[in-house]
């Protein structure tokens, strides 16, 4: 369960930074809505991620000790996902929905890469495993 909290911790650390980008392009930019939505998208995909990966981590150890499973929360992170939609709807001047949505699936991609770079970092064949017979 280790190797699960430091890959939640690098995600959200990886999704902080990426926020901290989309402040320094709300506050330098002329595309105040287009980063502010990405601030609003990214934030509450942070909230649905970190939820997911609490949940899960609970789902693991109601397993563990072999009790009733629970749900993984499918409902909160719709109406969270909602929520975003809804407050860019609501608020047009300041958000808008489109850039709202790429941040919320920001969250998803970040784990995608992440996924990807640590599979090529292991998966790379270290040079005492490279045979050396000159063929």
């Amino acid at each position: 369960m280790d190797h699960f909290r430091a890959m939640r911790l690098r995600h959200v650390k990886y999704i902080l930074y990426l926020l901290a980008i989309y402040t320094l392009g709300f506050g330098w930019t002329p595309y105040k809505t287009a980063f502010l939505s990405l601030i609003l998208g990214t934030s509450i995909g942070l909230l649905i991620i970190w939820n997911l990966s609490w949940k899960i981590e609970k789902f693991g150890q109601a397993v563990t000790a072999r009790k009733k499973v629970r749900t993984l929360g499918t409902l909160t992170r719709f109406s969270l996902a909602a929520l975003a939609a809804v407050i860019a709807w609501a608020y047009p001047r300041y958000f808008a929905p489109v850039p709202t949505i790429v941040g919320l699936m920001t969250s998803y991609l970040v784990i995608v890469i992440d996924f990807l770079f640590h599979k090529w970092k292991h998966d790379k064949p270290h040079e005492s495993e490279v045979n050396d017979d000159g063929a």
